[in-house]
Order: structure tokens, then C-alpha cells, then sequence
């Protein structure tokens, strides 16, 4: 027998309580373990008797080992039976344990929470921001395309806001040098932003061989503490100007590019950008729809755990986007100025609306029917398997997959179901 709570921490409490007799078949399935683990003089391995077995090991020790299948067992059927929809492994606690009483134990599961009240979707309108790409925009990408291959050349003369300067640096701070404030060959594009504001200034007339001493005060937010608002000393030695070459806005240049001539290189700039911002756009309207939808409903109590497990994957993405970008974890949590229980704090109510948004999405999948054939998914899945090296065995087999199968599953009908909910929705 079994009594069933929900808890209003979103989770369900079951308490189990197993006649003695109901155990014989897993005691008995513990003998034949316990006995092929450690073999008994006089009996071949597995084939013990149950009363020698019991003589021998000792009857709590059989039923030590038969505690798990038991466990389990009642669990998943009474789970299965009762349609918990649950997540993750239960905590468990043995509650009685004596040979030849009915055993008793409690189990507590999270619940995967459920929409409580479903908004109206009728009424739900979303005005995409759409805007036509200009000709300006497109002239920008092609002068920011000129940037990236200009050509650095060595001048003597002083240092205009237009060049790039090479110098030998070292900062200080009541005449101690500061910790990574010196350097050798350090490039300053005078007329990009520098993360020290007013250094660009100073070295505006210098020329090769000239050497500068100047102060600055470090930004107000920089993630040296110490150093945060302080004035600090600088000496500079430039070794080198060079002046900053754009290529000529001609058909050569579009040829280079890979194109045949000017027009059309801007013409092929200008649909990407549009492509570029109907995709930005078509994306901000379906977040917004779905923060307007989720905000609109109503939802059963969500689980410690599920948040906990939401927040480590959000930390997982943004350490895999640091990465990319040359940073690690420890170097953000400084120029942020946050530990990292203070980032998971933060991350909590994003983590919270994530979890929520699935549960939505899941809902009006059901609610409307929605779901994914079994074609679909094998259509899909070939997809993924042309993409993924015959060699790289591993990763095929991981693809073909159960378990990676019902993954795409998943993916493939929220999909839909987010398709569906924009033609009601977004204008």
C-alpha cells in the first residue's frame, strides 16, 4: 500500500509500506547476487538455498541487498499507476527495516509543474518590427569591409587621430608599478574607443623614438578594484607610426571580395543585411510572445531542482561563450565585480521564466494537438547522421539512439508548436 502527497514545494511525497511476503521474490534475487559475489563452500554460485543463504549472510544482509529492487519497483508502478509525471531520482528514506515485518519507506520526487491556467490565446497580438534595410546601411558594411583589409604603413611624421601607434608601455601607481601595466609593443588605434579614456589624446603628435610621461584615472568601473577611479601614471615610448590605408571603393575592390563589380557588392550587403535583421526581428517577436504568453498564465509551483538544473546549464552557456571569446569564468566574475553564488542569485528568475516557458510550450502542444511523426523524426535524425564523419562512430551511434531520438523529438515538436503559436500571435 502507498499514500500519496503533493507538496506545496512542488514536489509529492509517496509512503510505501510492503507486506513481508510481497519481498520474497527480491530477497530471493539478493541471495543469488550475494552468493555469486562471495561464493559459499558446498554450493555452486547463485544456487545457495534461501535458509542456508539466510544462515550464512545473515537475514538484514539479504535484506540490505533487496532494499534497492524493492524500492524501485514499487516506485516506477506507482508512479506508472497513478501518472506522476516526475523528474529526476527521488530522495529516499527507509523508514522500517526489521525481518519479517512489512517494510516501510518514503520517497520524494520533484513533479514536472503543469499550466494551471492557460491565457487566451485569441487575444494575444504582437506587431513584429519590421524596417527596410537603406542604401546607407549598406554603404557602412562596405566601408567597415574596407577597415578590416587595410593596410598598416610605417610613416615619420607625428601621430594623427587616424593612425595606429606602437609603443612600450608602463603604468604606476605612487611610483610601484601596477600588476600587467607593462608592456612591449602595444597597438593603439587612436581613433578607437580604448579601455583607458584619454590615452588616444596623449599620444596624439607623437613620433618613433619619442618617449611621454602622463596621468590618467582609471574608469570608475574597472574591475581592478584598486585601481577603479585612481589616478595612474604613465610612461610611454612610441616605437613606430603607421598610417592607416583604406583600399580605393572600386570594382577591384568588389573583385577581391569575390563579387564582379561595386553595385554588385552592395546590393549583395544590403540583402544580407535585411536577411540579417528579419531574422533579428522575427526572433525578438517570438520572445516577446512568449514572455507575454507565460507572464499571462498561471503555473503549479516549480521545483528547487529544476531551477538548480536551469541555472547550471545557463552557467555551462555562458562559460562556452567566454571561451569563444578568449575569457574564463574567473576573469568575468571580476570585471563584473560578482562571486559566483551571487551570479547564480542573479540567474535565478531567468531560470525560473526558462523552465516556465517549456512547461507553456509543452501545454499548448497538447492542448492543441500538435506532435511530431515518426517519418519526421527519421527524416530529421538522416539529417543530422550526413553531417556527423563515418569515422566518428561514437557520435553516429549516439545520434541513433533511444534516448537522442526522443530528444529530437522534442525539439522538433516545440518547434511546431512555437510556428503555431506565431501565426495566432505576431502581426
Amino acid at each position: 500500500m502507498h499514500k500519496i502527497t503533493q507538496k506545496p514545494t512542488g514536489e509529492v511525497e509517496i509512503k510505501f509500506e510492503i507486506p513481508w511476503d510481497e519481498t520474497r521474490a527480491y530477497r530471493e534475487e539478493a541471495v543469488k547476487e550475494l552468493s555469486i559475489a562471495k561464493p559459499i563452500p558446498g554450493f555452486r554460485p547463485g544456487h545457495v538455498t534461501y535458509e542456508d543463504a539466510k544462515r550464512i549472510f545473515g537475514e538484514m544482509k539479504i535484506m540490505e541487498s533487496a532494499l534497492e529492487r524493492i524500492v524501485r519497483a514499487h516506485y516506477v508502478k506507482t508512479v506508472l499507476a497513478e501518472k506522476l509525471e516526475t523528474i529526476g531520482s527521488p530522495a529516499i528514506n527507509v523508514d522500517k527495516l526489521v525481518p519479517g515485518e512489512a517494510i516501510e519507506f518514503t520517497t520524494i520526487s520533484a513533479l514536472i509543474p503543469e499550466v494551471t491556467r492557460m491565457p487566451d490565446l485569441t487575444k494575444c497580438v504582437i506587431e513584429e518590427k519590421k524596417k527596410t534595410v537603406d542604401d546607407a546601411k549598406a554603404e557602412e558594411a562596405v566601408d567597415e569591409m574596407r577597415r578590416m583589409r587595410r593596410v598598416e604603413e610605417k610613416v615619420d611624421r607625428p601621430a594623427t587621430m587616424e593612425d595606429l601607434v606602437i609603443i612600450d608601455m608602463e603604468m604606476l601607481k605612487e611610483n610601484v608599478p601596477v600588476e600587467g601595466g607593462t608592456g612591449r609593443d602595444y597597438r593603439v588605434y587612436l581613433n578607437e574607443p580604448n579601455y583607458i579614456p584619454g590615452m588616444a589624446d596623449q599620444l596624439v603628435g607623437m613620433k618613433e623614438g619619442d618617449e611621454k610621461t602622463f596621468t590618467l584615472p582609471f574608469p570608475a568601473e574597472h574591475f581592478q578594484k584598486h585601481l577603479a577611479g585612481q589616478n595612474v601614471d604613465f610612461k610611454v615610448k612610441a616605437s613606430g607610426v603607421y598610417e592607416l590605408k583604406l583600399p580605393p571603393t572600386d570594382d577591384a575592390f568588389a573583385k577581391g571580395i569575390g563579387v564582379e563589380t561595386l553595385g554588385e557588392l552592395r546590393a549583395k550587403l544590403k540583402e544580407n543585411l535585411q536577411t540579417e535583421h528579419d531574422h533579428r526581428s522575427k526572433e525578438a517577436a517570438e520572445i516577446q510572445m512568449l514572455e507575454t504568453l507565460v507572464d499571462a498564465a498561471s503555473f503549479s509551483q516549480v521545483p528547487d531542482i529544476l531551477i538548480k538544473e536551469e541555472v547550471g546549464r545557463m552557467l555551462h552557456e555562458l562559460e562556452h561563450g567566454l571561451k569563444e571569446q578568449g575569457l574564463d569564468m574567473s576573469t568575468y566574475l571580476q570585471q563584473i565585480k560578482k562571486t559566483m553564488d551571487e551570479l547564480r542569485l542573479d540567474f535565478t528568475q531567468q531560470a525560473l521564466r526558462r523552465v516556465r516557458t517549456a512547461v507553456f510550450v509543452k501545454a499548448v502542444s497538447k492542448q492543441e494537438n500538435i506532435d511530431v511523426t515518426e517519418d519526421e523524426v527519421d527524416a530529421e535524425t538522416d539529417r543530422i547522421l550526413t553531417g556527423v564523419p563515418a569515422e566518428q562512430t561514437d557520435t553516429r551511434e549516439h545520434v541513433a539512439s533511444p534516448d537522442y531520438r526522443d530528444y529530437v523529438k522534442i525539439q522538433m515538436r516545440n518547434r511546431k508548436t512555437l510556428e503555431w503559436l506565431k501565426k495566432q500571435c505576431v502581426r
